[in-house]
């Protein structure tokens, strides 16, 4: 009965948070209580910080080990299974070591664009696929839960990079082994939200903490294994006297300077922290230039004017496109993956808002809401890519009003492969395919499950960038008018044409929409079975 009580405390309390919107919330009580106040989450007690300048404060005051919170969930399965601790688990001295030994290779711009090869090798199964799922499950055109796609391409990105392996999530098939590990990671989670609402002592006896330890125990075996494997075929490259290559791992396992365990610790939770920023990132990005038409013109005809052709963009092509950061930086605003990051003061006592707060006081800094301060970001809630661009207004603009992948020593490990992996694939669909929205209308909303995601499937249309469009694009720049352009989309386009027509149509004169409904009569004429 108490384990049955305490799962259904958790859960309500969880389910309530998300219905809400936890980051809403923030946005709530700033409005009532001001910039800096009070809340209680269990056994935590929390400084809730909702003010980029106060922010700023926070962690410009972190000191030279910076902790997030001491995560004792995640913390505790190490202890349990006698796991080492890796750059999101571990604190002081020993998270600096592991960090400095981490750090080149995933930030450093020379060595992250040597991955643009392996990335982009991804990205064109990922079209592939794309195309696949058009035929077999969209009439098409359509892709249907675009961020479950996406958390493929990125699980298998990352992999990539990490591990130097393909794990299968491209092919038509994926292997069981590798959807097992992606549930996994989905249901740690999931779990970690409710059960750090409770005190370690009630731990063992909960369900959720043994599906929690479960998830994990999958998580390292799947890593081990990799490791291992890769370990393996040093060893019998080094037995044939053959130069040993390799990216991360190989340096990582070449390098003598972790044990294989700490290998093994870093690695599993650098494969956690790489996938949902590039999942949710990029579907949100897709949902909505589908539904802001301009904007996504702009951006193709930036990705055609450096990448014309079938040229292959690269880490130097990227740089030559600052429509396209602009619009990965104003989604990463909307939808900041980590809504509400956390630092634990435990160097010294510091000040905040002329208030002086202890060591060991947890503060938790509300970027949701910042982001979303009409004071810093006009139209805060609208998708405007161009606040990003090189002399747009800077007079509100505050640096610490959006840093999605935080500030400092301990900002984001695979923020530069993170993004790399966003460029090089929005780039490439972009030249691909026309993306339009849903015709069922669907409206997303963003939903808090520890990372904030998608609370329903985005589901978009992609229809194929070819001939067609091109003369569309000639015939209107020709002078041949709204009615011309009516005409040939509805001509052209098998699925999904009626609501994109009927928007046209509402543009034209009074004089071009009867033109156009006369002609649209004799086309339905001509192509009628009937006749």
């Amino acid at each position: 009965m108490l384990r049955k009580s305490l799962m259904n405390v958790g859960l309500r309390v969880v389910n309530r948070q998300q219905q809400k919107g936890i980051q809403r919330f923030t946005i709530e009580h700033s409005k009532i209580y001001g910039p800096l106040w009070k809340s209680t989450y269990g056994p935590l007690v929390v400084v809730n910080v909702a003010s980029a300048e106060l922010i700023e404060q926070v962690l410009r005051q972190e000191g030279r080990h910076p902790v997030r919170t001491d995560m004792p969930h995640w913390r505790g399965y190490r202890e349990l299974r006698n796991q080492a601790h890796g750059p999101l688990t571990e604190m002081g001295a020993k998270w600096l070591r592991i960090r400095s030994i981490l750090n080149p290779r995933m930030l450093k711009p020379k060595h992250v664009s040597s991955y643009s090869n392996t990335i982009n090798e991804v990205v064109t199964d990922f079209i592939s696929r794309v195309a696949r799922l058009r035929e077999t499950n969209g009439h098409g055109v359509m892709v249907n839960d675009l961020t479950g796609e996406l958390y493929k391409f990125a699980f298998e990105g990352i992999c990539s990079v990490l591990f130097e392996t393909r794990m299968g999530c491209m092919n038509e098939v994926v292997p069981e082994e590798t959807q097992k590990f992606i549930l996994s990671v989905g249901e740690m989670f999931q779990l970690s939200q409710v059960i750090v609402l409770f005190p370690k002592s009630y731990w063992p006896y909960l369900t959720f903490w043994k599906r929690f330890v479960a998830a994990w125990d999958h998580l390292f075996k799947v890593a081990e294994e990799l490791v291992q494997k890769k370990m393996e075929e040093i060893q019998k490259q080094v037995h044939l006297d053959q130069n040993v290559e390799g990216a991360y791992l190989t340096h990582l396992l070449l390098s003598d300077q972790m044990t294989f365990t700490e290998i093994l610790g870093s690695i599993t939770e650098l494969l956690l922290a790489g996938v949902d920023t590039t999942s949710n990132t990029v579907s949100w990005c897709l949902y909505h230039l589908a539904k802001e038409p301009e904007i996504q013109e702009k951006l193709y005809q930036e990705v055609i004017g450096v990448c014309p052709g079938d040229k292959m963009p690269t880490s130097e092509d990227i740089a030559q496109m600052p429509y396209l950061k602009a619009i990965i930086r104003e989604t990463l605003r909307l939808y900041p993956v980590v809504p509400g990051n956390a630092r634990l003061t435990v160097e010294n006592e510091i000040v905040v808002g002329d208030h002086l707060f202890p060591k060991k006081t947890l503060f938790h800094l509300c970027h949701y809401a910042v982001s979303y301060d009409e004071t810093i970001f006009p139209d805060a809630h609208t998708f405007l890519p161009q606040r990003w661009l090189r002399g747009a207004e800077e007079k509100s603009k505050h640096p610490f009003g959006s840093v999605p992948f935080g500030f400092g020593i301990r900002a984001c490990l695979g923020r530069r492969v993170a993004e790399l992996e966003m460029y090089l694939l929005l780039s490439r669909l972009i030249k691909h395919y026309e993306l339009r929205p849903d015709p069922a209308g669907t409206t997303v909303k963003p939903i808090t499950r520890t990372l904030l995601c998608p609370a329903e499937e985005i589901n978009l249309q992609f229809l194929d960038r070819g001939v067609e469009q091109e003369e569309t694009r000639t015939a209107a720049a020709a002078g041949g008018g709204g009615v011309s352009l009516l005409i040939h989309k509805v001509l052209v386009f098998r699925v999904g044409f009626i609501s994109q027509t009927l928007q046209c149509f509402c543009r034209l004169s009074v004089q071009q929409r009867t033109t156009a409904a006369l002609l649209w009569t004799v086309t339905a004429l001509q192509l009628s079975p009937v006749c």
